[in-house]
């Protein structure tokens, strides 16, 4: 009985699904508005993209599979504003990322054949049931893998972004020291080093330079993309010294100090972690070890 009413439900759903992907709502006024603006900006961040040598190009069928997902996408309102800037911090194309996504599923439940054949091999029973369920399991964990190793390997490198903002907001702060003007003094700070992050905080400036936009506009966009707050705490308190005239030279400074007490703070929590896991570690081979011990005189106890 519970097996018919899970199929009646999957059934059910894949219907369901079938008949929204054949026959979509039709978006209001603000979705359409919102499409076109998205569509504009992609097309706009593609053109930069191809121009630009570190990001990952994409083409054949993982490309055409990947614009059609993202047609989908947009046409349901999906915006995955989180995937998008974790895709933009690594420097990764979203149609490349949603390809991925959706053909790991299916090369999963390509292989349902072999499954069923693996297990009347091994007499398992139960008929196509068993190597199904295990089909529908491996599709779902590769579905759910790539989100997983986006979400890893973005955080790690928003952390070394966050460094790197940090010591730029340090170097920022020296040159206004030294007498120069805002905008003179944000690419005097890009100009040292040569590390990822401060490249593309340099190619923001230089962009921004030759579309006529403000540096300041250039780090808040940047920080929209790439999700760090921190760069949007840039460009604000950069606004207010082209608006108002305030003096920032102070702010940089206690901005970048509880930034570096932020990441000390941080690196101490992680160090008591990883202590702690020591700890456990070693008391569980201890444990082991007296088990390895006394094993031999217990047996000859109870058998006694």
């Amino acid at each position: 009985m519970t097996g018919a009413l899970l199929a009646g439900a999957a059934v059910g759903l894949g219907l369901y699904a079938l008949v929204r992907a054949l026959f979509p709502a039709r978006p209001g006024l603000a979705a359409g508005l919102a499409a076109f603006d998205r569509a504009r900006a992609a097309d706009t961040a593609g053109k930069q993209n191809r121009a630009a040598p570190g990001v990952e190009q994409v083409s054949g069928l993982r490309a055409q599979v990947g614009r059609s997902v993202a047609r989908l996408y947009e046409s349901r309102g999906w915006e995955q504003r989180s995937v998008r800037a974790d895709l933009a911090l690594l420097g990764r194309s979203y149609e490349g990322f949603l390809a991925t996504k959706f053909l790991l599923p299916s090369a999963a439940l390509i292989f349902l054949p072999a499954l069923v054949a693996y297990t009347a091999l091994l007499d398992v029973g139960g008929g196509l049931a068993l190597p199904t369920w295990m089909a529908v399991l491996f599709a779902a964990f590769f579905f759910v893998l790539p989100d997983i190793q986006l979400r890893q390997e973005a955080a790690q490198r928003r952390r070394d972004f966050r460094h790197v903002v940090g010591a730029f907001l340090d170097l920022v702060s020296m040159n206004l020291a030294g007498g120069r003007g805002v905008p003179e003094a944000l690419m005097s700070a890009a100009q040292v080093g040569d590390g990822w992050a401060m490249v593309r905080i340099r190619d923001s400036l230089a962009n921004a330079r030759i579309t006529g936009q403000t540096p300041w506009q250039a780090l808040g966009r940047l920080g929209e993309d790439v999700n760090i707050g921190e760069l949007r705490d840039l460009a604000a308190a950069l606004t207010l010294v082209a608006d108002d005239g305030a003096k920032v030279r102070q702010s940089l400074t206690a901005r970048a100090a509880s930034m570096r007490a932020r990441e000390l703070s941080d690196l101490e929590g992680k160090a008591g972690e990883r202590s702690q896991s020591m700890l456990v570690a070693q008391l569980l081979f201890c444990f082991g070890f007296m088990v390895f011990l006394g094993f031999p005189a217990l047996v000859r106890v109870l058998t006694a």
